[in-house]
């Protein structure tokens, strides 16, 4: 963090210092709510929680270095005394972001979110010292909890802007206000946040409406609900995407075993791009972040290279291996919406295999009214893939079946494409079915929305994995 006194804590906070805080120390470490990583010259965020009480762990914190936890109750440790804890941290990220050097970038968009700020962060890394945020820890907590991870050094900020309703990107913005700003696409997901995917544009562009004059905002011009964002922004407005008309763009792309090659087009220059990610939608998530590194300065082979080294970051996403058999496992698990579903089985589809291809799909939660039709149009896309088996896990999955392999109810429908669809109750019910199923050679997609593949997808990689 930008180093503070406690009274400097306290004032930005508006809390008040218990009587053993000493009002000169000073603050040089992290902001932390999980006291196992509290640490020397650091604070302390004690929140009360369904299961636990931040305050109860004050003692262990202070012993292990924290110069002083921010509280909501008497404790016997040093603390600064607040109302309520996530506003006060929410106080302390915008002071952090007020007086720190670093330039902001915030990234946005249905999905892709994270695997792009991943991308942005890896690419700026390279230019300066960086902090991004981790995994998606994009909420009301995670996004004050990274700004106050910035340093004197930190030269760049990356942030993953998520929201569930109209006002969050925009509350986001206003406590790391970004310099520049990437929204990704519009798409069907959070349905229950959101209510129509008129709503969910509308407030994923809140991040180029908060976005000024002299700032720059990056839209993929291949999705139109993006594009249209152009208008409601006075900063300057790039487009990426395949169109000729675009800014950032890919041409001569090469789908080649599931990592995508391209040609880097930009106004600085050309440069020749090979992924090591899997899966179609890296490419646009790749010119988006290649679009921030332009904007930064960088020069095209800059881009290419750090393009080319960049891997995955954050758990269970498109996170491909070889167990010690053959088979090969995509482990998608982490999230799922009908976009991310979709390019995950053609991936599956282009994956080389001598043997079959797998996908054990699970629900894709929040679609409302849409749920039947994308679980059914779900189950298309993986015939149309030429994936060979498909394992539709729990409840509300069943389109999928329908989808694959043609109309009926059976539980198990052998399709006239050859594809088998099975249906199971549960992810154990799935587990037993691959244990049967799988041959040397395999190759197996997981997927779903959270927790709902996660049985799976951990069965799959208990034993020693190799990744590709």
């Amino acid at each position: 963090m930008i180093p503070m006194s406690l009274a400097q804590v306290a004032a930005v906070t508006g809390g008040k210092l218990s009587e053993t805080a000493d009002p000169d120390a000073v603050v040089t470490g992290d902001v932390e709510f999980d006291s196992r990583k509290a640490g020397p010259g650091g604070l302390f965020l004690a929140i009360p929680g369904a299961k636990a009480d931040g305050h109860d762990f004050a003692a262990k914190a202070h012993a292990q270095g924290a110069a002083a936890t921010i509280a909501t109750r008497p404790i016997d440790t040093p603390a600064v005394y607040v109302d309520d804890a996530v506003a006060a941290l929410t106080l302390l990220a915008k002071h952090v972001a007020s007086v720190a050097k670093a330039r902001i970038i915030g990234v946005t968009g249905s999905n892709g979110k994270t695997s792009t700020k991943d991308l942005i962060g890896q690419l700026c890394a390279r230019l300066g010292p960086t902090v991004a945020t981790e995994a998606n820890f994009n909420n009301e907590l995670g996004h004050p909890y990274t700004v106050c991870r910035t340093t004197p050094d930190t030269e760049y900020l990356v942030l993953e802007l998520a929201a569930r309703g109209l006002g969050h990107i925009t509350k986001l913005c206003e406590i790391a206000p970004p310099e520049i700003g990437a929204v990704l696409n519009v798409g069907i997901s959070h349905l229950d946040g959101f209510g129509s995917i008129e709503t969910t544009a509308e407030a994923k562009s809140e991040l180029p409406r908060f976005i000024g004059a002299g700032g720059t905002v990056l839209l993929n011009g291949d999705d139109p609900r993006v594009a249209a964002m152009a208008a409601k922004t006075e900063a300057d407005t790039y487009f990426f995407g395949l169109g000729e008309d675009a800014a950032v763009r890919a041409a001569d792309v090469d789908p080649g075993d599931g990592r995508h090659a391209f040609t880097l087009v930009t106004p600085a220059g050309e440069a020749r791009v090979r992924l090591n990610l899997w899966g179609a939608h890296h490419v646009h998530n790749a010119l988006a972040a290649a679009g921030v590194l332009w904007r930064l300065g960088a020069a095209p082979e800059e881009i290419a290279a750090g393009l080319a080294e960049a891997g995955r970051l954050s758990e269970r996403r498109m996170d491909v291996f070889t167990r010690p058999d053959g088979t090969v496992v995509i482990d998608d698990s982490y999230n799922a919406n009908p976009a991310s579903m979709g390019s995950a089985v053609r991936t599956l589809g282009l994956l080389p295999t001598g043997g079959r291809r797998i996908a054990v799909l699970g629900l894709m939660a929040d679609l409302e009214e849409q749920s039947e039709a994308c679980h059914r149009r779900l189950g298309e896309q993986a015939r149309e893939a030429g994936i060979d088996e498909v394992i539709a896990v729990g409840d509300g999955t069943e389109p999928i079946v329908e989808g694959a392999a043609g109309d009926g109810t059976e539980p198990i429908i052998d399709g006239a494409d050859g594809v088998t669809a099975t249906h199971v109750p549960d992810q154990a019910a799935a587990i037993a079915l691959l244990e049967n199923r799988l041959r040397p050679g395999d190759a197996v997609l997981v997927k779903g929305s959270r927790y709902r593949t996660w049985d799976v997808a951990d069965h799959l990689r208990a034993k020693e994995e190799t990744d590709q």
